[in-house]
């Protein structure tokens, strides 16, 4: 028995090795029906994190309900932004790795799981694991339908060392989202989705980088909408644990891109 999973909360252990990240991914999965959502893990965290760190415990009644079906995987390419031995067009190369094997090989095996080979995912992430979902959604609007993204770091240009390569300008939605030509497939797709940017204000939190993302998703007709808690919201587990339900519970009940926000 797990000491930080409720003993009635289903919960699968799985994973394998991905040749597009060149490492063993785990993937763990919570509940048995409801609504999919992936959800990341910040910079460093593993597949279990937000298990460790008691998300799984405040998500437990969506999750008895059949009202949530809760994924999450290693975090490879955070831990690419942590590392001090890469330059940044390595660091960015993870990324862009990272992406395809979330979109061809995660997704997949989400929705065989689900019993169903369209269907659409949330996702969300706190952190890093916020830059991982906005960049997912943006990428692949055909994949998932909404996004939370809570105290997010989204110009990860900081990590680059002045570098600006390919691999990083197509993973991150400041920089591909102006340049969307305006007959793409991509853009009409996410011109029907939702991005939840939420932030505290209070320590280590940049509410600011919420407002650089609204103006840019803004500008393209892409729905969005930005969330500030107040000055008593750090950024800390206790704030996500606080806010992530919420935005679930409504979620789960058909509060999205179709909702009126």
């Amino acid at each position: 028995m797990n000491q930080y999973c409720p003993p009635d909360i289903a919960r699968v252990e799985t994973g394998w090795h991905s040749e597009r990240v060149g490492t063993r991914v785990e993937v763990r999965r919570w509940g048995h029906f409801g609504r999919p959502l992936l959800l990341f893990p910040t910079a460093g965290g593993d597949a279990e994190e937000i298990e460790r760190f008691l998300m799984i415990k405040v998500l437990a009644p969506l999750l008895r309900e059949g009202r949530l079906k809760l994924y999450s995987c290693d975090s490879i390419s955070g831990r690419a932004w942590l590392d001090p031995s890469l330059q940044g067009v390595q660091r960015a190369r993870v990324q862009s790795r990272f992406d395809t094997f979330i979109a061809t090989e995660l997704v997949p095996a989400i929705r065989q799981d689900c019993g169903n080979a369209e269907i659409l995912l949330g996702v969300a992430g706190s952190s890093i694991g916020a830059f991982n979902a906005l960049s997912s959604i943006c990428r692949h609007p055909d994949l998932f339908d909404t996004a939370f993204c809570l105290s997010g770091t989204y110009d990860l240009s900081r990590w680059m060392s002045g570098q600006h390569s390919f691999d990083y300008h197509v993973s991150s939605p400041l920089h591909f989202i102006p340049n969307l030509t305006e007959d793409s497939e991509q853009l009409r797709l996410l011109r029907q989705r939702l991005i939840v940017l939420g932030s505290g204000e209070g320590r280590w939190e940049a509410p600011w980088e919420c407002w650089m993302v609204a103006r840019a998703l803004g500008a393209r007709g892409i729905p969005n909408r930005v969330d500030l808690w107040g000055k008593d919201w750090d950024h800390d587990w206790v704030t996500w644990r606080k806010f992530l339900p919420d935005y679930l519970d409504a979620w789960t009940q058909g509060w999205g891109p179709a909702a009126k926000i």
